[in-house]
């Protein structure tokens, strides 16, 4: 696991080959890709020399795909990025592309968050959730195997004929009042 927290060591031979030194085997830039697309980091570094080349081999293999037609950047970005190498922007311009990527990246996990539970995306999901266990607690008291509140057998006789309290007029007030909250938590949301 702590392996999965440093970056993958790629290193590059002379012949330009690159070696996996996890696998001890060589790899190839879709490979390289791959781990990437995984959500591993990678470091690229030249065997001989010790120099870091990983930029360029993510360059490379962004420029592969752009080629194959796997168009992510439109030209308007493309012209940008060319334009900041030659002017003042280009202090500013990696700044902000990590920032609209972290932007990007926090927004793509809290849309899988609302595809895996799509319910909680909605408006006062939590409240309603609250209010409808309230429900079942109060409907459900007593009886067995639920999660409802303890009854008061003090009052009735242990007899195999006993049953579970009715909730009193208090208790079905309350059940009325929240099951009018969420209705009316349910117009706001659909009005």
């Amino acid at each position: 696991m702590a392996d999965e927290q440093k970056p993958l060591l790629i290193k590059r031979y002379a012949s330009r080959r690159l070696y996996n030194t996890e696998t001890s085997d060589y790899v190839t830039l879709e490979d390289i890709a791959g781990f990437i697309r995984s959500g591993r980091d990678v470091k690229i570094v030249d065997l001989k020399s010790g120099d870091e080349l990983t930029r360029q081999y993510l360059l490379q293999i962004v420029a592969e795909h752009e080629s194959r037609g796997e168009s992510v950047l439109p030209i308007e970005v493309l012209t940008d990025l060319v334009r900041s190498y030659t002017t003042q922007a280009g202090s500013i311009v990696p700044q902000f592309l990590k920032m609209s990527f972290d932007m990007l990246r926090e927004s793509q996990s809290k849309m899988m968050g609302a595809a895996i539970n799509p319910m909680s995306a909605m408006p006062g999901y939590e409240a309603m959730q609250a209010q409808q266990k309230a429900f079942i607690k109060a409907m459900t008291g007593g009886w067995a195997g639920s999660s409802g509140p303890e009854r008061d057998d003090r009052a009735v006789e242990d007899t195999p004929e006993t049953v579970p309290a009715v909730p009193d007029k208090s208790e079905l007030e309350e059940i009325r009042k929240q099951l009018a909250d969420m209705q009316e938590a349910l117009k706001k949301m659909n009005g």
